[in-house]
Protein backbone atom coordinates (compact mmCIF):
# COMPACT_ATOMS: atom_id res chain seq x y z
CA UNK A 1 0.00 0.00 0.00
CA UNK A 2 1.07 3.49 -1.11
CA UNK A 3 -0.10 6.78 0.63
CA UNK A 4 1.91 8.72 -1.71
CA UNK A 5 -0.03 10.29 -4.79
CA UNK A 6 1.32 11.04 -7.79
CA UNK A 7 -1.53 12.37 -10.84
CA UNK A 8 -0.13 13.62 -14.14
CA UNK A 9 -1.93 16.87 -14.86
CA UNK A 10 -1.89 18.02 -18.81
CA UNK A 11 2.23 17.59 -18.68
CA UNK A 12 2.97 18.09 -15.16
CA UNK A 13 3.64 15.35 -12.34
CA UNK A 14 2.37 16.14 -8.92
CA UNK A 15 3.76 13.89 -5.94
CA UNK A 16 1.86 14.76 -2.97
CA UNK A 17 0.84 13.64 0.76
CA UNK A 18 -2.93 14.24 2.21
CA UNK A 19 -4.08 13.66 5.60
CA UNK A 20 -6.14 15.30 7.32
CA UNK A 21 -10.40 15.32 7.29
CA UNK A 22 -11.31 16.42 3.53
CA UNK A 23 -14.00 19.43 4.96
CA UNK A 24 -11.31 21.32 6.84
CA UNK A 25 -9.70 24.26 4.43
CA UNK A 26 -6.26 22.65 3.80
CA UNK A 27 -2.84 23.99 5.07
CA UNK A 28 -0.65 23.17 1.68
CA UNK A 29 3.44 22.73 2.79
CA UNK A 30 5.60 23.96 -0.59
CA UNK A 31 9.25 23.17 0.13
CA UNK A 32 12.35 24.67 -1.48
CA UNK A 33 14.64 23.86 -3.73
CA UNK A 34 16.14 20.55 -1.29
CA UNK A 35 12.94 19.48 -0.16
CA UNK A 36 10.30 17.23 -1.05
CA UNK A 37 6.98 16.69 0.10
CA UNK A 38 8.26 14.17 2.69
CA UNK A 39 10.13 17.11 4.55
CA UNK A 40 6.57 17.52 6.21
CA UNK A 41 6.08 14.81 7.44
CA UNK A 42 6.11 15.92 10.89
CA UNK A 43 2.91 18.76 10.20
CA UNK A 44 1.61 16.41 8.59
CA UNK A 45 1.42 13.56 11.75
CA UNK A 46 0.89 16.44 14.11
CA UNK A 47 -1.86 18.48 12.40
CA UNK A 48 -3.94 16.06 10.72
CA UNK A 49 -3.71 13.79 14.32
CA UNK A 50 -5.61 17.30 15.46
CA UNK A 51 -8.30 17.71 12.89
CA UNK A 52 -6.76 19.63 10.28
CA UNK A 53 -6.00 18.76 6.74
CA UNK A 54 -2.34 18.79 5.56
CA UNK A 55 -1.23 18.78 2.25
CA UNK A 56 2.33 18.19 1.40
CA UNK A 57 3.93 18.82 -2.14
CA UNK A 58 6.94 18.64 -4.46
CA UNK A 59 7.57 21.78 -6.80
CA UNK A 60 6.68 20.30 -9.90
CA UNK A 61 8.91 20.75 -12.93
CA UNK A 62 7.76 24.20 -14.13
CA UNK A 63 10.13 26.55 -15.68
CA UNK A 64 8.89 30.14 -15.05
CA UNK A 65 6.84 31.67 -12.72
CA UNK A 66 3.56 31.93 -15.07
CA UNK A 67 3.46 28.58 -15.14
CA UNK A 68 4.21 27.65 -11.39
CA UNK A 69 0.99 29.67 -11.05
CA UNK A 70 -1.21 27.91 -14.00
CA UNK A 71 0.17 24.46 -13.21
CA UNK A 72 -0.60 25.08 -9.32
CA UNK A 73 -3.89 26.38 -9.93
CA UNK A 74 -4.96 23.54 -12.18
CA UNK A 75 -3.90 21.24 -9.28
CA UNK A 76 -6.04 23.12 -6.76
CA UNK A 77 -8.87 22.34 -9.01
CA UNK A 78 -8.12 18.91 -9.54
CA UNK A 79 -7.91 18.62 -5.60
CA UNK A 80 -10.96 20.06 -5.68
CA UNK A 81 -9.62 22.43 -3.34
CA UNK A 82 -11.00 26.25 -3.98
CA UNK A 83 -9.72 28.36 -0.55
CA UNK A 84 -5.77 27.17 0.82
CA UNK A 85 -3.72 28.49 3.21
CA UNK A 86 -0.15 27.83 2.17
CA UNK A 87 2.82 27.55 4.57
CA UNK A 88 6.11 27.78 1.93
CA UNK A 89 9.81 27.92 2.88
CA UNK A 90 12.28 29.48 1.03
CA UNK A 91 11.47 28.84 -2.60
CA UNK A 92 8.29 27.89 -1.10
CA UNK A 93 7.48 30.77 0.42
CA UNK A 94 8.34 33.00 -2.98
CA UNK A 95 6.04 31.06 -4.90
CA UNK A 96 3.48 30.91 -2.37
CA UNK A 97 3.42 34.58 -2.23
CA UNK A 98 3.55 34.74 -6.84
CA UNK A 99 0.13 32.85 -6.05
CA UNK A 100 -1.39 34.81 -3.31
CA UNK A 101 -0.34 37.62 -5.98
CA UNK A 102 -1.75 36.30 -8.70
CA UNK A 103 -4.85 34.42 -7.43
CA UNK A 104 -6.05 36.18 -4.70
CA UNK A 105 -9.28 34.74 -4.31
CA UNK A 106 -7.75 31.68 -3.36
CA UNK A 107 -4.97 32.16 -1.09
CA UNK A 108 -6.60 33.04 2.67
CA UNK A 109 -3.50 33.14 4.79
CA UNK A 110 0.16 33.01 4.29
CA UNK A 111 2.38 31.49 6.88
CA UNK A 112 6.38 32.28 5.27
CA UNK A 113 8.97 30.79 6.62
CA UNK A 114 12.61 31.87 5.63
CA UNK A 115 11.55 33.32 2.48
CA UNK A 116 12.78 36.44 0.44
CA UNK A 117 10.52 38.62 -2.05
CA UNK A 118 12.84 38.82 -4.77
CA UNK A 119 15.05 36.58 -6.66
CA UNK A 120 17.96 39.07 -7.97
CA UNK A 121 20.34 38.26 -5.73
CA UNK A 122 20.38 34.58 -6.17
CA UNK A 123 20.01 35.49 -10.24
CA UNK A 124 23.48 37.62 -9.50
CA UNK A 125 25.15 34.61 -7.35
CA UNK A 126 24.61 32.23 -10.37
CA UNK A 127 26.16 33.18 -13.26
CA UNK A 128 25.87 30.11 -15.50
CA UNK A 129 21.95 29.91 -14.91
CA UNK A 130 21.57 30.23 -18.94
CA UNK A 131 23.00 26.71 -19.15
CA UNK A 132 21.46 24.75 -16.15
CA UNK A 133 19.10 23.27 -18.46
CA UNK A 134 22.51 21.28 -19.51
CA UNK A 135 24.20 20.78 -16.36
CA UNK A 136 25.08 17.25 -15.37
CA UNK A 137 22.66 16.00 -11.83
CA UNK A 138 25.67 15.81 -9.97
CA UNK A 139 27.22 18.99 -10.41
CA UNK A 140 23.33 20.21 -9.53
CA UNK A 141 23.28 18.23 -6.50
CA UNK A 142 26.75 20.02 -5.16
CA UNK A 143 25.80 23.49 -6.26
CA UNK A 144 22.26 22.89 -3.99
CA UNK A 145 24.73 21.20 -1.24
CA UNK A 146 26.82 24.06 -1.05
CA UNK A 147 24.05 26.34 0.37
CA UNK A 148 23.72 24.44 3.19
CA UNK A 149 26.01 25.34 5.86
CA UNK A 150 28.21 22.94 7.24
CA UNK A 151 30.07 22.33 10.12
CA UNK A 152 29.45 21.56 13.91
CA UNK A 153 25.17 21.38 14.68
CA UNK A 154 23.24 20.26 17.66
CA UNK A 155 22.19 17.22 17.14
CA UNK A 156 18.48 17.94 15.68
CA UNK A 157 19.72 20.50 13.26
CA UNK A 158 22.62 18.01 11.90
CA UNK A 159 20.05 15.31 11.54
CA UNK A 160 17.46 17.56 9.31
CA UNK A 161 20.41 18.28 7.31
CA UNK A 162 21.35 14.84 6.74
CA UNK A 163 17.89 13.94 6.10
CA UNK A 164 17.17 16.92 3.63
CA UNK A 165 20.82 15.80 1.76
CA UNK A 166 19.04 12.50 1.56
CA UNK A 167 15.76 13.79 -0.28
CA UNK A 168 18.44 16.20 -2.95
CA UNK A 169 19.89 12.81 -3.43
CA UNK A 170 16.11 11.40 -4.51
CA UNK A 171 15.82 14.15 -7.05
CA UNK A 172 16.69 13.72 -11.06
CA UNK A 173 18.06 16.40 -12.64
CA UNK A 174 14.94 18.20 -14.27
CA UNK A 175 13.39 18.50 -10.88
CA UNK A 176 16.54 19.73 -9.82
CA UNK A 177 17.30 22.62 -12.92
CA UNK A 178 13.50 23.90 -12.76
CA UNK A 179 14.05 24.33 -8.93
CA UNK A 180 17.11 26.37 -9.77
CA UNK A 181 15.46 28.28 -12.28
CA UNK A 182 13.07 29.48 -10.45
CA UNK A 183 15.59 30.63 -8.10
CA UNK A 184 17.23 32.29 -10.40
CA UNK A 185 14.61 33.67 -12.63
CA UNK A 186 14.80 37.19 -12.31
CA UNK A 187 11.10 38.75 -10.41
CA UNK A 188 9.55 40.16 -7.24
CA UNK A 189 6.42 39.57 -5.82
CA UNK A 190 4.17 42.88 -5.88
CA UNK A 191 1.44 44.02 -3.97
CA UNK A 192 -0.90 41.37 -2.22
CA UNK A 193 -4.13 41.70 -1.85
CA UNK A 194 -4.10 39.50 1.36
CA UNK A 195 -3.81 41.68 4.28
CA UNK A 196 -1.18 41.25 6.79
CA UNK A 197 -3.08 40.35 9.76
CA UNK A 198 -3.45 36.64 7.64
CA UNK A 199 0.13 36.55 7.23
CA UNK A 200 2.64 34.76 9.77
CA UNK A 201 6.22 35.13 9.46
CA UNK A 202 8.28 32.32 10.83
CA UNK A 203 11.82 32.73 11.19
CA UNK A 204 15.17 30.73 12.38
CA UNK A 205 17.71 33.90 14.26
CA UNK A 206 20.75 31.71 14.31
CA UNK A 207 21.65 30.52 10.32
CA UNK A 208 19.56 29.87 7.36
CA UNK A 209 20.78 30.03 3.60
CA UNK A 210 18.28 32.89 2.67
CA UNK A 211 20.16 36.22 3.47
CA UNK A 212 19.36 38.09 6.38
CA UNK A 213 18.91 40.52 4.33
CA UNK A 214 15.78 39.32 2.13
CA UNK A 215 14.40 38.10 5.06
CA UNK A 216 14.05 41.13 6.29
CA UNK A 217 12.51 42.72 3.33
CA UNK A 218 9.91 40.38 3.87
CA UNK A 219 9.06 41.74 7.37
CA UNK A 220 8.82 45.19 5.83
CA UNK A 221 6.51 44.21 3.60
CA UNK A 222 4.38 42.78 6.02
CA UNK A 223 4.64 45.13 8.68
CA UNK A 224 1.21 44.03 10.45
CA UNK A 225 1.88 40.02 10.16
CA UNK A 226 2.73 37.97 13.17
CA UNK A 227 5.53 37.48 13.67
CA UNK A 228 6.89 33.59 15.10
CA UNK A 229 10.70 33.59 16.06
CA UNK A 230 12.57 30.47 16.18
CA UNK A 231 15.91 30.93 18.13
CA UNK A 232 17.29 27.84 16.60
CA UNK A 233 16.58 25.68 14.04
CA UNK A 234 19.04 26.39 10.96
CA UNK A 235 17.57 26.25 7.58
CA UNK A 236 15.23 22.97 8.30
CA UNK A 237 13.25 23.84 11.51
CA UNK A 238 10.02 22.13 10.18
CA UNK A 239 12.32 19.08 10.51
CA UNK A 240 14.44 20.05 13.76
CA UNK A 241 11.94 22.02 16.26
CA UNK A 242 8.83 20.05 14.97
CA UNK A 243 6.76 21.28 17.90
CA UNK A 244 7.80 24.73 17.68
CA UNK A 245 6.41 25.07 14.14
CA UNK A 246 3.82 22.92 14.62
CA UNK A 247 2.75 24.86 17.45
CA UNK A 248 2.80 28.32 15.52
CA UNK A 249 0.92 26.78 12.45
CA UNK A 250 -1.75 25.57 14.87
CA UNK A 251 -2.15 29.13 16.18
CA UNK A 252 -1.83 30.49 13.17
CA UNK A 253 -5.05 28.29 11.40
CA UNK A 254 -7.20 28.82 14.77
CA UNK A 255 -6.36 32.83 14.14
CA UNK A 256 -7.54 33.21 10.51
CA UNK A 257 -10.25 30.96 11.19
CA UNK A 258 -10.10 27.54 10.23
CA UNK A 259 -11.51 24.79 12.67
CA UNK A 260 -10.01 21.56 13.30
CA UNK A 261 -12.12 18.87 13.80
CA UNK A 262 -10.59 16.13 15.67
CA UNK A 263 -13.89 14.19 15.52
CA UNK A 264 -13.64 13.79 11.93
CA UNK A 265 -10.42 11.76 11.95
CA UNK A 266 -11.46 7.95 12.53
CA UNK A 267 -9.08 5.97 14.84
CA UNK A 268 -8.03 8.96 16.70
CA UNK A 269 -11.23 10.72 18.00
CA UNK A 270 -12.77 9.71 21.56
CA UNK A 271 -15.63 7.62 19.90
CA UNK A 272 -14.36 6.65 16.80
CA UNK A 273 -17.51 7.60 14.65
CA UNK A 274 -16.92 9.44 11.29
CA UNK A 275 -14.34 10.42 9.39
CA UNK A 276 -11.20 8.96 8.02
CA UNK A 277 -7.86 10.79 7.49
CA UNK A 278 -7.16 8.80 3.83
CA UNK A 279 -10.64 10.58 2.45
CA UNK A 280 -13.83 9.23 2.24
CA UNK A 281 -13.18 7.36 -1.49
CA UNK A 282 -10.00 5.10 -0.34
CA UNK A 283 -10.83 4.76 3.18
CA UNK A 284 -14.34 5.70 4.65
CA UNK A 285 -16.68 4.46 1.90
CA UNK A 286 -14.94 1.32 1.53
CA UNK A 287 -14.94 0.53 5.37
CA UNK A 288 -18.26 1.67 6.08
CA UNK A 289 -20.03 -0.59 3.12
CA UNK A 290 -19.17 -3.51 5.57
CA UNK A 291 -20.64 -2.41 8.51
CA UNK A 292 -23.97 -1.72 7.32
CA UNK A 293 -25.56 -4.66 8.98
CA UNK A 294 -24.48 -2.97 12.39
CA UNK A 295 -26.50 -0.10 11.18
CA UNK A 296 -29.95 -1.81 10.54
CA UNK A 297 -32.58 -0.64 12.90
CA UNK A 298 -34.04 -3.49 13.40
CA UNK A 299 -31.42 -5.79 14.63
CA UNK A 300 -30.85 -2.99 17.05
CA UNK A 301 -33.81 -4.62 18.85
CA UNK A 302 -32.52 -7.87 19.85
CA UNK A 303 -30.07 -8.90 22.88
CA UNK A 304 -27.71 -10.74 21.25
CA UNK A 305 -27.26 -8.32 18.57
CA UNK A 306 -26.66 -5.36 21.19
CA UNK A 307 -24.35 -7.95 22.68
CA UNK A 308 -22.46 -7.99 18.77
CA UNK A 309 -22.51 -4.37 18.85
CA UNK A 310 -20.88 -3.93 22.10
CA UNK A 311 -17.98 -6.45 21.35
CA UNK A 312 -17.54 -4.40 17.91
CA UNK A 313 -16.86 -1.23 19.64
CA UNK A 314 -14.74 -2.63 22.24
CA UNK A 315 -12.58 -4.38 19.03
CA UNK A 316 -12.86 -0.84 17.54
CA UNK A 317 -11.51 0.90 20.92
CA UNK A 318 -8.74 -1.80 20.85
CA UNK A 319 -7.78 -0.85 17.38
CA UNK A 320 -7.52 2.50 18.04
CA UNK A 321 -5.06 1.66 21.67
CA UNK A 322 -2.95 -0.15 18.72
CA UNK A 323 -2.86 2.71 16.18
CA UNK A 324 -2.28 5.26 18.67
CA UNK A 325 0.65 3.43 19.88
CA UNK A 326 2.50 2.08 16.45
CA UNK A 327 1.98 6.19 15.87
CA UNK A 328 3.70 7.01 18.93
CA UNK A 329 6.25 4.32 18.23
CA UNK A 330 7.23 6.12 14.93
CA UNK A 331 6.65 9.73 15.78
CA UNK A 332 9.44 9.61 19.38
CA UNK A 333 12.24 7.41 17.56
CA UNK A 334 15.32 8.89 17.52
CA UNK A 335 15.46 11.53 14.39
CA UNK A 336 18.43 9.49 13.17
CA UNK A 337 16.03 6.95 12.59
CA UNK A 338 13.81 9.15 10.46
CA UNK A 339 16.46 9.83 7.96
CA UNK A 340 15.49 9.29 4.19
CA UNK A 341 12.56 7.31 6.16
CA UNK A 342 9.68 9.69 5.87
CA UNK A 343 7.79 7.86 3.03
CA UNK A 344 7.70 4.83 5.49
CA UNK A 345 6.92 6.33 8.50
CA UNK A 346 3.77 8.13 6.53
CA UNK A 347 3.44 4.80 5.12
CA UNK A 348 2.81 3.39 8.39
CA UNK A 349 0.75 6.19 10.00
CA UNK A 350 -1.68 5.58 7.28
CA UNK A 351 -1.93 2.21 7.65
CA UNK A 352 -2.80 2.85 11.32
CA UNK A 353 -5.77 4.94 10.15
CA UNK A 354 -6.47 2.63 7.68
CA UNK A 355 -6.91 -0.41 9.83
CA UNK A 356 -8.83 1.53 12.71
CA UNK A 357 -11.40 2.53 9.78
CA UNK A 358 -12.69 -0.98 9.63
CA UNK A 359 -15.43 -1.50 11.70
CA UNK A 360 -16.27 -5.12 12.78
Amino acid sequence: MNFVDIIPIGAKQWRYYDFGPKTVPPLICIPGIAGTADVYYKQIMSLSMKGYRVISIDIPRVWNHQEWIHAFEKFLDSMNVHHVHIYGTSLGGFLAQIFAQHRPRRVKSLVLSNTFLETHKFAAAMPWSPIVNWTPSFLLKRYILTGIRDGPHEPFIADSVDFVVGQVETLGREDLSSRLTLNVNVASVGPLLLSDSFITIMDTIDYCAVPQQLKDQVSERYPGARRAVLKTGGDFPFLSRPDEVNLYLQLHLRRVGVEAKPELVKGFSGDGNAGSSMGENNGRDHFDNSGKDHEDPGAQEGGSDLTESFNSETHGLHQQVLAKLLLNVFYNLNFSMHVSCASLILQYYALSLYITSKQV
